[in-house]
């Protein structure tokens, strides 16, 4: 099988007033972006699971995952 690689393209907007968003934001941009990434992967792999199983039954030709 060959892979390709494709991504959803997620927004998070902080209120820079708020005492959690601004330790947030002291942060590094490549340590958000982990940081991010690692929270919605946490919380929507789950819940995708079950769907992405039902897209790929019977798949012949293409196979949906989740990449690591």
């Amino acid at each position: 099988m060959v892979k390709v690689n494709h991504s959803l393209n997620f927004v998070t907007e902080f209120d820079e007033t708020h005492p959690i968003s601004q330790r947030f934001l002291q942060l590094d941009e490549i340590s958000q972006i982990k940081m991010l990434e690692s929270m919605l992967k946490d919380l929507l792999v789950p819940v995708l699971l079950p769907e992405i199983s039902k897209i790929n039954e019977g798949g012949s030709y293409a196979i949906l995952k989740v990449a690591e």
